[in-house]
């Protein structure tokens, strides 16, 4: 009886607990939202341009660890790491650089236009409330580590883990039908004001 006891309050804590990170989530990604939408208009750029110019990124940082990283390593260990980097690129080359921004965004125009949500914004949540529950996590083990020992593969870690939060987010969010973006339109506006003061 004990342990149907402890199963079934277990069961329940967890559910609760799944019940508080959704709603979490789901504040977290109607403010990113908003914020993309706000950057949207001032830029022109959707959250899909961001969420790749941040992949862009995390990409370049991975890669240029790998490039510090091999310095210190015996040679047997960087022909290794130099043949794991090809691969990966080559893949990359084949995955996410194969389709261009202006596709995937035009693709998120045209399910905005036709009134459907993104559909990241429920079949990533695990996914979502796994890299946010990580990223609140190790926090203070990634510091620690590196305050006491120096180890900076750990804040390389955990940037890449905050990074893909941050994309995570980004891509279930559903941008705004196109447009020119303020700064687009406050630019030649503020050159045609300094043609006429000259």
């Amino acid at each position: 009886m004990n342990v149907l006891a402890r199963t079934v309050s277990l069961t329940v804590s967890v559910g609760v607990l799944e019940n508080k990170m959704g709603l979490i989530d789901s504040v977290i990604l109607n403010l990113t939202e908003r914020s993309c939408r706000a950057f949207q208009r001032l830029t022109g750029r959707t959250n899909v341009w961001l969420a790749v110019q941040l992949t862009n990124l995390s990409i370049i940082v991975y890669f240029a660890w790998a490039a510090l990283y091999s310095l210190r390593v015996e040679a047997v260990v960087r022909i290794w790491l130099a043949i794991f980097c090809g691969v990966l690129l080559y893949a990359l080359t084949q995955t996410v650089f194969k389709v261009p921004i202006e596709a995937s965004e035009a693709a998120a125009y045209r399910r905005v236009a036709k009134g459907f949500r993104n559909p990241r914004r429920v079949r990533d949540a695990l996914l979502r409330i796994s890299f946010l529950t990580l990223s609140i996590v190790l926090i203070s083990p990634v510091v620690f580590v590196y305050i006491n020992l120096h180890l900076t593969v750990f804040l390389l870690g955990y940037s890449l883990i905050v990074l893909t939060t941050i994309v995570l987010y980004l891509l279930a969010c559903d941008p705004l039908p196109p447009c020119a973006g303020l700064l687009r339109d406050l630019v030649p506006f503020m050159r045609r004001l300094r043609a006429d003061e000259t």
